[in-house]
């Protein structure tokens, strides 16, 4: 189960106590779930009850414990504790659910992002930053974010966009106002927020590192952090994060043809029939995969890059840990749980793709 999957079920709760008299409030739109706090226990958690305690007129852990029937026994649901003042807390089943995986695999690299079938729903948006050659690379990849989760964005800059700038890093500007139009740009003027980009300043020129290491020594620290701008984005081995996301992803890649020439394919399902190493490693990367949509709408929502960036250092660990566990070792025959493994290796792969993109950086198959 999914944070999103998770949300819509805490909601039908609270529509069930509503319906059932138990709760009198208006059901909100959406509900929160993220990893548990301090106290807190399982995979995640929702505050829920906190948000509709005043408009219920009870304490927000009566409403916790009113919620807590309506949620306990839900599909991919183990357990359902409320702790704290009434944050509830959910354990979910399994170690790396089918569904999770095959959503993921059908969805591919725009897994995270707003199914394009349920139309913009996340407002309109005018960014504008300094002529900065990190702040032009930052708001270009939020709009991207924004744009992920259904927003319509207007972008603009003080000055226009350097041509190398655009040679280089990809950014773009057909005049000096303007890095990228989209459809509907009246209505991003119309009321929309303006929300200015204003990152640290990098301390050095970045374009001489290439676009992919230029843009993530922008990206990956955090706006108010000053960008080392080094070699050490060039680095090709695993202390360099980008260095490891790129060839965690070519690795995922690379199984899925050493598999192809042992004679299988993926199939999501169990990944591990009772091997704990294995189990583990993918009880770990699905949590992590599971996350990823939450963290691209906080990234979206925060205007920060850097959270995805620093979100997929964390998919590549998952993923190095758990790839020596895909491929049948020496004479061993592939089965159902390597053919699972694989499918689990492909979607961690579709979440790294997918999420390179969005900060503009290519996902090479081979390094």
């Amino acid at each position: 189960m999914t944070p999103v999957e998770l949300s819509r079920t805490v909601l039908r709760a609270v529509r069930r106590a509503v319906d059932d008299g138990e709760l009198s409030v208006a059901v909100p739109e959406r509900a929160v779930v993220t990893a548990p706090g301090p106290g807190g226990c399982g995979d995640y958690a929702t505050n829920i009850a906190l948000q509709l305690a005043r408009p219920a007129g009870q304490p927000p852990r009566r409403v916790a414990e009113i919620l807590r029937p309506h949620l306990v026994g839900a599909d991919g649901v183990a357990d359902v504790v409320v702790t704290g003042p009434g944050f509830i807390n959910f354990s979910l089943r399994g170690t790396a659910p089918a569904s999770l995986v095959a959503e993921i695999l059908r969805r591919g690299p725009r897994y995270g992002c707003v199914d394009g079938s349920s139309g913009s729903s996340g407002g309109a948006v005018r960014l504008h930053c300094a002529h900065d050659v990190r702040a032009v690379v930052v708001m270009d990849v939020v709009a991207r974010l924004l744009r992920s989760q259904g927003a319509l964005v207007h972008t603009s800059c003080d000055g226009p966009v350097e041509p190398e700038w655009e040679a280089l890093l990809g950014v773009s500007g057909p005049s000096g106002d303007s890095i990228d139009s989209v459809d509907s740009v009246d209505a991003c003027r119309a009321g929309a927020p303006d929300v200015v980009v204003r990152p640290a300043p990098a301390p050095a020129d970045p374009l001489p590192l290439g676009r992919d290491a230029a843009r993530w020594a922008l990206l990956h620290p955090a706006a108010h952090d000053r960008p080392r701008i080094t070699d050490e984005h060039l680095v090709q081995r695993e202390g360099n994060p980008l260095f490891r996301i790129r060839y965690a992803y070519a690795r995922t890649r690379a199984v899925t043809r050493n598999a192809a020439d042992l004679g299988f394919t993926a199939n999501p399902g169990p990944t591990d029939p009772g091997a704990a190493p294995e189990a583990t490693a993918a009880d770990a990367l699905v949590r992590t995969l599971a996350d990823h949509p939450r963290v691209v709408a906080r990234a979206a929502a925060q205007h920060a890059p850097d959270r995805l960036a620093r979100h997929l250092v964390t998919v590549a660990d998952g993923v190095l840990a758990f790839l020596p566990a895909v491929l049948p070792r020496g004479a061993e025959k592939p089965s159902a749980a390597h053919r699972a493994r694989l499918a689990l290796a492909e979607a961690a792969g579709a979440v790294l793709a997918g999420g390179l993109s969005l900060l503009g950086i290519d996902a090479p198959e081979h390094l």
